[in-house]
């Protein structure tokens, strides 16, 4: 079963950090995922739509030099 790891977490054959995802067998990723350890990794990737902000616009003022900056 493919987990990922919620804390660090170090064997004999690999090192996890907080955020690794890794393959266990499945009665030791059960007893990771009870401890807390690690949750299931979904086998499905979910597309989420994320909204772009529109870019930003600055007009120059009557007293702004055409850096942008008030004139000295």
């Amino acid at each position: 079963m493919k987990i990922r790891m919620l804390t660090g977490l170090a064997g004999a054959q690999y090192v996890l950090g907080p955020g690794d995802e890794r393959d266990f067998p499945n009665d030791e990723a059960a007893r990771l995922i009870e401890a807390g350890f690690a949750v299931p990794v979904s086998e499905q990737k979910t597309e989420r739509a994320v909204q772009r902000s529109a870019p930003e616009k600055r007009k120059v003022g009557a007293n702004a030099n055409r850096s942008g900056h008030p004139a000295s």
